[in-house]
């Protein structure tokens, strides 16, 4: 499927942010919709609603997002020309043929399903080969950051084939692929450029230290073989990267509380991080000793708490400085930002009372309803500067 460059959309598809960034929340709210009918029994999917979920989630929301923020700042980071148009739009056309018919064959046909997962592969193994491109052919001197970035997309692309691979042949290798896909893609990449990015935006005078992002790849890739070897024990390593990431993010003395809410919601994603890794390593700890289950608490905390938190903040600043609006979060905004933590608490209780064998239900449907809504009001508020380039009121 090819989109037209003479459409009267053009405007769309004239950065690489916006099309992909429609994709992401639209594919958000689909999908989450979709499992929530899945989980109460509405509608049977052929696929694994917890595998639904996590594909949904990881590479038709996220993924979509970082290959549109990656292809419209890759380029700057690396002072490169900018990504060919027929590139991204080749790439996002395989990702928007591939969410269609991942959602369709989930309900309907494995089949589908299946060709489904090798589009959206070959559209992120295509956006690595692009970012790859862009870093072997730079002359900056410090390639340091992108180098992390195109390390966490690699490992992105081997977990995307590690899920394909335990999706249609050999299920034991889900974990695997989960465990990858946190902590060495979702989570070192938006770390990566989080620690370039917050600091330059708040204007904090940062001393780069440049063995931070080697010695988290190594705490994390420890985590995932402790994991890999005995559920839960990787409790320690949850600590250290507690201890190791908040004293780095300390020692950046980030201006908060911050009148600007375009940085405040930056600032509490990257707080978010020792204090998911902190009740990670308090709750795996729990579960080795005792087996209790606190359904996946510590994952969600990161991907909640920091991913999806930056991801909104990151989102709304791409979007409303690439348009020429004014960079500002109006009253609507700024309540979306709080809305964020409000999604991040209510999943944090789902956990809670799961580990506690109280009835989820209910607390479950309104998170579910509470991440909705955010994505909805989010659309509502930003999809028309994304597709026409609206200008906001000041």
């Amino acid at each position: 499927m090819q989109f037209s460059e003479d459409s009267k959309n053009n405007y769309f598809f004239s950065q690489p942010h916006q099309p992909f960034f429609i994709l992401a929340f639209v594919n958000a709210i689909v999908t989450m919709f979709v499992y929530l009918l899945s989980y109460k029994g509405f509608i049977h999917l052929v696929i694994e609603p917890t595998n639904f979920h996590i594909y949904g989630l990881i590479y038709l929301m996220l993924t979509p997002a970082f290959l549109g923020f990656l292809f419209t700042t890759f380029p700057k980071f690396a002072s490169t020309e900018v990504i060919n148009k027929k590139q991204y739009m080749r790439i996002f056309s395989l990702v928007y043929l591939g969410a269609i018919l991942f959602l369709l064959g989930s309900i309907v046909s494995s089949f589908l399903s299946a060709i489904a997962l090798f589009l959206v592969f070959t559209a992120h193994f295509m956006g690595l080969l692009i970012l790859k491109n862009i870093y072997t052919t730079t002359t900056m001197d410090d390639r340091h950051d992108i180098f992390w970035m195109l390390i966490a997309m690699g490992f992105g692309v081997l977990s995307h084939f590690l899920f394909i691979m335990a999706q249609l042949f050999y299920m034991p290798l889900m974990g695997l692929s989960i465990e990858i896909s946190v902590y060495l893609y979702l989570f070192l990449l938006t770390f990566s450029v989080a620690q370039r990015m917050v600091p330059f935006f708040s204007h904090c005078v940062v001393e780069k230290n440049k063995k931070l992002l080697k010695i988290i790849f190594t705490l994390l890739l420890l985590h995932i073989l402790l994991e890999g070897t005995y559920t839960n024990s990787s409790f320690i390593v949850d600590f250290a990267l507690a201890y190791l990431i908040g004293k780095e993010v300390h020692s950046w003395k980030l201006p908060f509380p911050n009148p600007n809410p375009l940085l405040w919601i930056l600032h509490i994603a990257l707080y978010w991080v020792p204090v998911g890794f902190l009740l990670g390593g308090i709750v795996n700890l729990i579960s080795f000793m005792s087996g209790i289950y606190f359904l996946s608490l510590d994952t969600h905390v990161l991907l909640l708490g920091f991913i999806f938190t930056i991801f909104i903040g990151f989102g709304t600043r791409v979007t409303l400085g690439h348009s020429g609006n004014t960079m500002h979060a109006d009253k609507w905004t700024t309540l979306l930002f709080y809305w964020t933590q409000v999604v991040v608490v209510i999943r944090l209780l789902v956990s809670l009372a799961s580990a506690f064998g109280l009835n989820i239900m209910v607390l479950f449907d309104i998170s579910v309803t509470a991440w909705l809504l955010m994505f909805i009001f989010w659309s509502v508020k930003f999809f028309a500067v994304l597709i026409e380039g609206k200008k906001l009121p000041k």
